[in-house]
């Protein structure tokens, strides 16, 4: 049976204005009947962008405290594991059939196998489409009591990993307006928004009929400061609990106890704007990126808490060293470096005028910036730069208004699947096309990757796809990432992610 439905108080935040690794131990286990726990304070470096639409960048940040929840989730190896369905079966090519758990939403009704469909519809309805539904068209509908089936337009072996996606969470249909949907009181996460105070804080509590057990916090009060050094000194006097993205400059100001660091799947990339301006011309594109030194941005900037760029994918992602190795590409450091295929002859630069356009919500950005700017003059470029917060930035780099876009980007983060993201990232139809990339070969080679069902083999054709990318130099991966993360010394169980979607769950605890 399912569990009571309760009566929840949430018509009068219906009403409020609009919401202006290695996984750590314990830090996702079921809570349990747990005493009443003390609040956690966290600090996240990104503001809500989108009034906490799960079909943009707030998908992140909903997921990593704990309030959206989608069919399935990613576990320690990147494998799909069970979430809201409990199990799935691949009934064909292009049917695949989930089997939902016992589970609630956070208005009191139940998590049915309509309720389910409805919500995967209405993904499919975005504009622009969410990142994980990225060229793929599906529908869902109701299968029995318990069930929902899934069907997509064209095969898709990558399904159970692209449902995991934060972009894909599941809500109740309250959640679905005339605008984008509110997780406020909709979700399923052992956590539910209960007020927000537009993108400065917001106030959640314990959802104590989560269906994986109460968790031992009995809430979160989470600040948004995009300001590295605020969160850092606001650990430091312990104004808060958690500090998400301390800065590589602040990191030796914490004790060695509260400083957490995580290999991601992160990469900090140069990304040159391919429709228009000056990197139209592949042979300035080429210029750029022969002008760039990523070891000084490793060493100088990141104070050695980063790899050398060399790909897409990065060291973190450990297949990607095999799938190298197999492609016969000599090994550099311990590890291959992707071999781009058909790149341009570097022209000469003569003085070319340029803006790199970066965010500071993440603090090295900006230094990243100030020295690539530095390497671009000394080839001859003249370079402007432009540093805004995230959220102020986003609109503008789709629109091309700059010529380059210095951004940090998991990987992995949408989906799971490596080629999920180069199909958003650098195909013409990608709704995440940063560097407006529209090249043939980068199509055929990510279809073709597309098809691929087995692991290995869609994992090779995933670095075919990543070396026809480098190939047009749209964009130049400079380093990645391992993240810093503040945690108090009083505070257990916190979720160190290398996907970087979780980072509270219901084993967090003070």
């Amino acid at each position: 049976m399912r569990s009571p439905r309760r009566r929840r108080v949430v018509a009068g935040l219906l009403l409020a204005p609009a919401l202006t690794g290695c996984f750590a131990s314990g830090g996702d286990s079921p809570g349990g009947d747990s005493a009443d726990g003390s609040r956690l304070r966290v600090a996240l470096a990104f503001p809500p962008a989108e009034n906490f639409s799960p079909y943009g960048a707030d998908a992140t940040l909903l997921s990593r405290l704990g309030v959206t929840e989608g069919l399935t989730k990613l576990d320690a190896n990147g494998a799909a594991a069970p979430a809201l369905a409990e199990s799935w079966t691949r009934e064909n090519d292009r049917n695949w059939l989930f089997t939902l758990r016992e589970a609630t939403f956070q208005d009191g009704t139940d998590v049915t196998p309509d309720a389910v469909a409805a919500a995967l519809t209405h993904a499919t309805e975005a504009e622009p489409v969410t990142a994980a539904l990225s060229g793929i068209t599906l529908t869902a509908k109701k299968s029995g009591d318990n069930q929902v089936r899934v069907t997509t337009e064209d095969p898709d072996p990558a399904l159970p990993l692209r449902l995991s996606s934060p972009g894909l969470a599941i809500l109740s249909e309250k959640a679905y307006g005339k605008d984008r949907p509110t997780p406020v009181g909709t979700a399923t996460g052992p956590f539910e928004i209960t007020k927000a105070n537009g993108t400065t804080a917001a106030t959640l509590d314990r959802f104590d009929d989560y269906w994986g057990g109460r968790a031992q916090a009995s809430g979160i009060d989470a600040r948004f400061t995009a300001d590295g050094t605020a969160r850092t000194n606001a650990l430091r006097t312990d104004q808060i609990d958690i500090a998400e993205a301390v800065p590589v400059a602040q990191a030796s100001t914490l004790d060695k106890g509260t400083r957490h660091e995580t290999a991601t799947t992160r990469t900090t990339s140069l990304l040159l704007n391919t429709k228009s301006g000056a990197f139209k011309d592949p042979k300035l594109r080429a210029a750029a990126r022969e002008a760039v030194d990523t070891s000084v941005l490793a060493k100088d900037v990141y104070e050695g808490y980063a790899d050398p760029g060399v790909g897409i994918f990065g060291p973190a992602v450990t297949w990607a060293a095999g799938a190298r190795s197999a492609m016969r590409v000599p090994p550099a450091e311990g590890w291959g470096r992707a071999e781009p295929t058909g790149r341009a002859k570097a022209a000469d630069v003569d003085g070319t005028s340029v803006t790199v356009a970066t965010y500071d919500n993440r603090p090295e950005l900006p230094e990243v910036a100030q020295v690539l700017q530095q390497q671009l003059q000394k080839a001859g470029f003249k370079v402007k730069l432009e540093v805004r917060e995230y959220s102020r930035l986003e609109s503008d780099v789709l629109a091309g208004k700059f010529d380059a876009f210095v951004g940090a980007r998991n990987s992995l983060l949408d989906t799971g699947d490596p080629v999920s993201i180069l199909a958003s990232d650098f195909t013409c139809d990608g709704s995440y096309n940063l560097a407006l990339l529209c090249d043939k070969k980068v199509d055929q080679a990510v279809a073709e990757a597309e098809k691929e069902s087995d692991t290995d083999e869609r994992r090779q054709a995933a670095m075919n796809a990543e070396a026809a990318v480098l190939g047009t130099d749209a964009t130049v991966p400079l380093v990645h990432q391992r993240v810093i993360t503040g945690v108090g010394t009083s505070v257990k169980g916190v979720i160190l992610d290398p996907y970087e979607r979780a980072l509270v769950g219901t084993g967090t605890r003070r």
